[in-house]
C-alpha cells in the first residue's frame, strides 16, 4: 500500500473537518441535493466523454495509487546482472529455467532463448511498452476529467441555489440559509477535484512514469544480455537510467562480474 496517498488522504479530510467543527456545525455543510450535482454532474459528464466500460475500469485503475507498489529500479538491474551473468557462464538457454517473476521480463528471455532477432525482441517489446502507457494515459484522462467536471458542477448547484435564492426574496430571513446552501456546491466541487480526483491522476501519472522506467530497463538489459555485453558493462549502461544518487545503491547491489 503507497501510505503517502493514504496519509494525504487522510489527513485532507480530518483538516477540513477539524476547520468545520472549529467554525460551526457539521450539519451545516450536509446538503443532499448539492451533493448530487456535483457528485453525480460530474460522473455524468465523465460518462459523455469516455466509454462506460471505461469509466467502470477507472475504478480498478484508481486501486494502483493506493496499493500498487513498483519494483524499485536497483532491483531490476541486479536481477538483469545476475542473468547476464548465468547467460555469459552457462549460456542463454539456461535462462529457460531460472525463476523470472515479472511477465514483461519473462518474455523478452524466452524471446532470447527462442533465438529471436535483438530488432524483432525491441519491436515486440516497445509495442508493448506503447500500449500500457495507453491504457495508463486513459486512467489518468478519465481522473482528471472528473476533477475538471467537479468544481464546474459545483459552480452550476451555486447558480440554481441563487435563483431558488432570488426566487424566494419576499422573506428575508431565509435568505442566509440559502446562500450558505447555494455555496456548499463550489465548496463539494472544489474539495471532489483538489482532495481526491486530481491527486488520483497525478499519483497514476506518477506509477505510470515508474513502470515506464522498469520496462525500458528491462528492454536495455536483455538486449545488452542478448548481445554478450560483460555483467559489469551491462551495469554501468543500465545504471544510467538512475539519478546520480541512485546508482550507488545499484552499484551495492549489483553482482556483476
Amino acid at each position: 500500500m503507497d501510505i503517502g496517498t493514504v496519509v494525504g488522504l487522510v489527513l485532507g479530510i480530518v483538516l477540513i473537518l477539524t476547520a468545520i467543527f472549529l467554525g460551526g456545525s457539521i450539519t451545516a455543510f450536509i446538503d443532499v441535493p448539492s451533493i448530487l450535482i456535483v457528485v453525480g454532474g460530474a460522473i455524468a459528464a465523465t460518462f459523455i466523454r469516455f466509454t462506460l466500460q471505461d469509466v467502470l475500469g477507472s475504478i480498478s485503475v484508481a486501486m494502483n495509487a493506493f496499493f500498487a507498489k513498483t519494483k524499485p529500479p536497483q532491483e531490476i538491474i541486479k536481477e538483469l546482472v545476475n542473468l547476464s551473468n548465468i547467460a555469459r557462464k552457462e549460456g542463454l538457454l539456461k535462462l529457460e529455467k531460472q525463476p523470472i517473476e515479472d511477465p514483461f521480463l519473462k518474455k523478452a528471455i524466452m524471446y532470447c532463448v527462442d533465438g529471436h532477432e535483438a530488432d524483432f525482441i525491441q519491436d515486440v517489446m516497445e509495442k508493448e511498452i506503447e500500449l500500457t502507457l495507453e491504457r495508463h494515459s486513459l486512467g489518468k484522462g478519465i481522473f482528471d476529467a472528473i476533477g475538471d467536471a467537479a468544481p464546474a458542477f459545483g459552480m452550476i448547484g451555486t447558480l440554481v441555489g441563487l435563483v431558488n435564492m432570488l426566487g424566494n426574496m419576499s422573506d428575508p430571513s431565509s435568505i442566509g440559509p440559502a446562500m450558505a446552501v447555494a455555496l456548499l456546491t463550489t465548496l463539494y466541487g472544489a474539495i471532489m477535484a483538489n482532495l481526491i480526483a486530481l491527486p488520483i491522476a497525478d499519483k497514476l501519472k506518477r506509477r505510470s512514469q515508474e513502470e515506464e522506467l522498469n520496462k525500458r530497463l528491462v528492454l536495455e538489459g536483455v538486449l545488452g544480455l542478448q548481445k554478450g555485453l560483460n555483467p559489469r558493462v551491462l551495469e554501468e549502461l543500465l545504471k544510467t537510467f538512475l539519478p546520480p544518487k541512485a546508482r550507488g545503491a545499484a552499484s551495492d547491489e549489483g553482482g556483476g562480474e
